[in-house]
């Protein structure tokens, strides 16, 4: 015979159950001398009600301009992890399930991009997607052909990202996907996300497009002469991510501190610019747990945007022996080491330091970069050191497969570095810091040490949340179900943070939630 369950909850867990169905509102009652929670109506007719909070679907979290603009279920997207780590694969199940998910291009060459739009397009045909567009200033090619591909299989979604001034190409995307309708409102069919860590680069994304970039782009047959009129009218991006301590390319911002920057920005740039009112400013960096997630919803972030912790989800491309170490991850195995694409200029990306050499070694190459005029400087002891441990081979074995790297993909670098001796060294130096995170991917067993996995501290907040349930191994981990146990446990999180804020003193175990299935 089955127990029949009070209507009053006490305990903690009733009292947990009654505020996870998000769809009902919770009531704080005393009633016959005790105080608990519940959602009968009447119930809490009949009682002294102490507190109460209204039903929290984790489709009202966040803003529903995204939703409505992006055709998403709830105000949740996956950013792009670079070398296709963010696969089509990851895109098509987040995508399915009601989310907004970015394909990540960012060091994929040019006809592997094509190719995987081309599937994204197929299989997603009227569903969400986005693809990353990195800005490249050492690769402008690159930058054009990845605008190119998107245009081609009419990609209505980028997410801008490393930005530090607008560029021909990124303007060249927007401008090309605005129209006039027939009442001469100005329609928005390629949309941009900007993600951002600086007020500076927020503010050229909530401008219109300068003059220069739209009449050069003119100029060369890029853009019509409408085209370029109606993108004077609008800002670049639809959307920007405050990134703050993130994996890959980061300033390690507090998201405290950049969230609320970023909306103050907003708003006093709408005083000038009507337009940049309707921005919406989403959060990034540091978001592993639903602790997390409504923090930044309580912020104000209009979105929010996970990344590190999809990388150990089934459905990344990233090896299982990598992935691996991603679950074993805690919150400071962390540090930062030069990237490969803005290796000249001493930019760094967040990476896993546990199980790895790659960021000290990396360091290390950027120390003779800087130190020395070329290759043939180098001391001949450090040329053979570098030969014989890290690269493995000849540096002129090297500079070959630099040659036929860059004849492919952007062979304007050659004729650089044919000029120029350091130039060329930094290209052989960016072969083992390129082809670092490949080897991850892959799982080079040979290369296990060199191991270049882009990561934040969110994925050690991510395994210390899972620890003890049925996602703490990766692979029961997808996509789509971490971002449902992070939407869940935000909205619930929400509610019990409002009873506090009302005086309610609620057991600890309540303020707690713990990955569980999920109902569908």
């Amino acid at each position: 015979m089955t127990a029949v369950r009070s209507p009053l909850a006490i305990d903690s867990a009733d009292i947990t159950e009654v505020l996870l169905d998000l769809h009902r509102p919770c009531w704080i009652v005393r009633s016959e001398g005790s105080v608990g929670a519940t959602s009968d109506p009447a119930l809490a007719a009949r009682a002294q009600i102490l507190a109460a909070v209204p039903p929290l679907p984790v489709e009202q979290l966040g803003d529903s301009a995204f939703r409505s603009a992006h055709g998403v279920r709830a105000a949740y997207a996956a950013g792009a992890m670079a070398n296709g780590i963010a696969s089509p694969a990851l895109v098509i199940a987040l995508s399915e399930a009601g989310y907004l998910a970015s394909y990540g291009a960012a060091g994929v060459t040019p006809a592997v991009v094509d190719a995987a739009l081309g599937e994204l397009s197929r299989r997603l045909a009227g569903k969400p997607f986005a693809c990353n567009l990195i800005h490249s200033p050492s690769e402008p090619a690159l930058e054009r052909a990845i605008v190119d591909a998107c245009l081609r299989h009419e990609v209505r979604c980028v997410e801008a990202s490393a930005f530090m001034d607008l560029t021909a190409e990124v303007v060249r995307y927007r401008a090309t996907g605005l129209a006039v309708d027939r009442s001469g409102r100005i329609e928005i069919r390629n949309r941009v996300i900007a993600k951002v860590s600086r007020t500076e680069v927020a503010e050229l994304f909530l401008r219109p497009a300068p003059g220069r970039l739209l009449n050069h782009l003119v100029a060369d047959g890029r853009l019509t002469a409408a085209q370029a009129e109606s993108a004077a009218q609008v800002p670049m991006a639809d959307d920007i991510t405050a990134e703050a301590d993130s994996g890959g390319h980061t300033d390690r911002r507090p998201l405290v501190v950049l969230l609320p920057e970023l909306l103050a920005t907003r708003d006093r740039i709408a005083c000038s610019v009507p337009a940049a009112a309707g921005v919406r400013i989403g959060a990034a960096g540091g978001i592993g747990t639903p602790d997390a997630a409504a923090g930044a919803f309580a912020m104000g972030a209009a979105y929010i945007v996970t990344g590190s912790i999809n990388q150990s989800a089934r459905e990344a491309a990233q090896c299982d022996a990598t992935k691996a170490l991603l679950a074993t991850a805690e919150f400071a195995d962390c540090v930062m080491a030069p990237s490969s694409d803005m290796f000249e200029m001493g930019v760094q990306v967040q990476v896993l330091r546990r199980g790895s050499m790659f960021a000290t070694r990396a360091q290390r190459l950027y120390e003779l970069y800087r130190a020395y005029d070329g290759i043939d400087a180098l001391p001949a002891e450090v040329r053979k050191d570098l030969e014989t441990k890290l690269f493995r081979r000849p540096l002129a074995t090297v500079w070959q497969d630099c040659v036929a790297f860059f004849t492919e993909r952007d062979p304007d670098q050659l004729i650089s570095a044919e000029r120029d001796p350091k130039a060329r060294m930094a290209l052989i130096f960016r072969w083992y810091l390129g082809l670092s995170s490949g080897w991850s991917i892959r799982g080079d067993a040979e290369r296990a040490a060199d191991y270049q996995i882009w990561c934040g501290p969110a994925m050690g907040a991510f395994n210390s949340w899972v620890a003890g349930s049925h996602l703490a191994a990766p692979g029961n981990r997808t996509v789509a179900e971490i971002a449902d146990q992070m939407m869940t446990g935000a909205a619930y999180l929400t509610r019990v943070a409002q009873l506090r804020s009302a005086g309610v003193r609620l057991p600890a175990a309540v303020g707690r939630y713990l990955p569980r299935p999920l109902a569908g």
